[in-house]
């Protein structure tokens, strides 16, 4: 079923990988490989993430297989309270709901998402977007906020030895009554925290899956 995503959508974040468009954008941080920058939405009072960073020594196929495999992602992401495939509104979506610290209320998202594996300036490049999706048939719950202003991308290749190099541009409203400061703030740390986490997952991806073929 076809996810609305257009062909140019995926060319140009593969061009981003290959040549950052970063014009405009403020520097942000940098730590354990990863470059970020951001840019302000006036509308939201957030920022938007550009993130460009090499994983050393996962190959882009285990990267973007664990990107995919929701199933392992309930293992690796403690903030995953809730994570699944589910047709709603006649389309297949993602149902994500991320635990958030008391007092805060949880968020959930429900997002439309497709990989394509692409071939680019002769490069193999595997590309994932993914967006926020309103589904009249599927209201929020009690007690979760939702999360209607969701967006990301992320591409990966091959760094040219055996790791990954990769771009990712991100951004969510989380709505409620979250100071804007302290959603930046998490940003700031969350990003690349998660960077590292996901890295580590991907090291354990073989073992999982041997596991997950013997049981």
């Amino acid at each position: 079923m076809a996810l609305g995503f257009q062909d140019d959508e995926f060319q140009k974040v593969c061009k981003e990988l290959e040549e950052p468009q970063v014009a405009g954008w403020e520097f942000f941080t940098e730590s354990h490989g990863v470059t970020i920058y951001r840019l302000f939405n006036e509308k939201s009072g957030l920022y938007q993430y550009k993130i460009y960073g090499t994983l050393d020594d996962v190959d882009p196929q285990v990267c973007a297989d664990v990107y995919m495999d929701l199933e392992y992602r309930r293992q690796w992401d403690t903030y995953a309270k809730e994570l699944q495939e589910i047709e709603a509104d006649g389309k297949k979506l993602i149902y994500w709901q991320v635990n958030f610290p008391f007092p805060l209320w949880n968020r959930d998202y429900v997002y439309s998402r497709e990989l394509r594996t692409l071939d680019y300036q002769g490069k193999q490049m595997w590309v994932v977007l993914a967006r926020s999706e309103a589904t009249p048939s599927l209201p929020e719950r009690s007690g979760v906020v939702r999360v209607d202003d969701y967006v990301q991308c992320a591409v990966l290749s091959t760094d040219g030895k055996v790791g990954t190099k990769a771009y990712m541009h991100y951004y969510d409203n989380p709505g409620g009554n979250i100071p804007t400061w302290l959603i930046n703030w998490g940003a700031k740390t969350g990003v690349p925290q998660f960077l590292t986490i996901m890295q580590k997952a991907c090291r354990g991806y073989p073992e999982y899956l041997s596991k997950k073929t013997s049981s």
